[in-house]
């Protein structure tokens, strides 16, 4: 992810202009500069620190680093590798890739499968500083886990393949979720979690991720909930909403059977997944709504459902 060369390297900027443009406090800047050697503010006359289009420059890469998971001390070495190169004289520098997120999800398989997790979490951290991150988990993380897939199903690489590959983009997907908070968000708890005998957790962690970002509280519970354990969770934290994911027969059968567990609980349910994508009439019969095809939509169902419902309360209390 070389930054781009000619960047000016002016001083200009303040300590809270680059707060607003990038997001990062002053506090972590310093940080950044006493631990890292970078940004390189300047000192004007009276003593403030001024920042350059480079030094921003870096620190969004160094953000987008760290959005993909990549651990600080790590992001700080691959930003100074970027820093050199962006020294450079014109014409030696590699320029930035501007690729659509097709390209950006084959190069990022292509890496998983040859177990090259360092160009992965590299690559990762570009697509973070060109798109925003829902871009970046539906069109870029989703359908690479869809390619994994479909390539484990085909017979072309192992299941260790794509046991790795699938660890490493759940790893960065927990880490987005934990920078959304959980307990961040308003109003009502949401609840989510898979269906029993479901493993398949990472369209859940994309849905829960898409919540948190448009301020809903969402407690996740993870893969293969038992349905009355998720029932006297739900009960105990007071949640106003269920979200349960289904991606295989496996799920729908045992959902079924244990499906009187969730009776009583008297709140909406939310279904989704693979399985409901492709018969999303098994909502109804399993007692909920259709929570939608894709995270964005479906959190955009769930969170105007929850504006609506707190709307409806607060009309009649």
């Amino acid at each position: 992810m070389n930054l781009p060369a000619g960047r000016s390297q002016t001083a200009m900027f303040t300590a809270s202009e680059v707060e607003a443009q990038t997001g990062v406090p002053a506090t972590t800047l310093r940080q950044w500069e006493r631990r890292y050697g970078f940004p390189h503010p300047v000192r004007n006359a009276s003593g403030y620190r001024l920042y350059s289009p480079l030094d921003i420059a870096a620190i969004q890469h160094m953000q987008a680093h760290l959005n993909a998971g990549v651990q600080a001390s790590r992001a700080a070495e691959l930003t100074r590798r970027d820093l050199a190169g962006a020294a450079e004289p014109p014409g030696t520098a590699a320029p930035d890739a501007a690729r659509d997120p097709a390209e950006w999800a084959q190069l990022l398989t292509a890496a998983l499968l040859a177990s090259d997790t360092e160009r992965a979490s590299a690559l990762l951290g570009q697509v973070h500083a060109q798109l925003p991150v829902e871009d970046v988990v539906t069109e870029v993380i989703s359908p690479t886990l869809i390619e994994v897939g479909a390539r484990w199903e085909r017979g072309e690489i192992t299941v260790a393949h794509e046991h790795q590959a699938t660890a490493f983009l759940r790893a960065r997907l927990s880490n987005l979720m934990d920078v959304a908070g959980v307990n961040e968000g308003f109003g009502p708890l949401v609840v989510a979690a898979c269906a029993p005998l479901e493993q398949h957790e990472l369209g859940l962690m994309m849905l829960t991720l898409a919540l948190r970002r448009r301020g809903v509280r969402v407690a996740y519970l993870g893969a293969n909930t038992p349905l009355g354990d998720l029932a006297v969770f739900a009960r105990m934290q007071g949640a106003r909403a269920v979200l349960l994911a289904l991606n295989g027969e496996w799920a729908l059968n045992a959902t079924l059977e244990h499906l009187r567990d969730l009776g009583g609980l008297n709140v909406p349910l939310f279904l989704g997944g693979a399985l409901l994508n492709v018969r999303p009439e098994l909502a109804a019969q399993l007692g909920g709504e259709y929570a939608g095809p894709d995270a964005p939509r479906a959190a955009q169902a769930i969170a105007a459902y929850l504006h609506r419902a707190a709307h409806t309360e607060g009309g009649h209390a």
